[in-house]
């Protein structure tokens, strides 16, 4: 895969936090802004695959209710962590 110039324009204080932090990494900056929109650039697609799959599940009739999200957030760091929960909400309750 090839590469090719790109020109953007930043604002001065993000180019010098931008210049600043490649001099900590001894990296051009160039270098942090490809990772930094690649990075964005996952995430991005990570939710809207995460979104297209719900909406899915959605209209397979699947959905989880609040009680069981809530359960599970509230047991995230402790020791009875619980496991990601289940659809729990019939289709003709939906």
């Amino acid at each position: 895969m090839g590469t090719s110039p790109y020109s953007i324009r930043l604002d001065d204080d993000l180019r010098k936090s931008l210049e600043e932090e490649a001099e900590i990494e001894d990296r051009p900056p160039a270098q942090l802004a490809v990772r930094a929109i690649r990075s964005m650039l996952e995430a991005k697609a990570a939710k809207r695959g995460a979104i297209d799959s719900a909406l899915k599940e959605a209209d397979q009739g699947k959905f989880i209710s609040a009680e069981a999200v809530n359960a599970w957030i509230d047991s995230w760091d402790t020791e009875g962590e619980l496991p990601a929960p289940k659809a729990d909400i019939p289709r003709d309750r939906a």
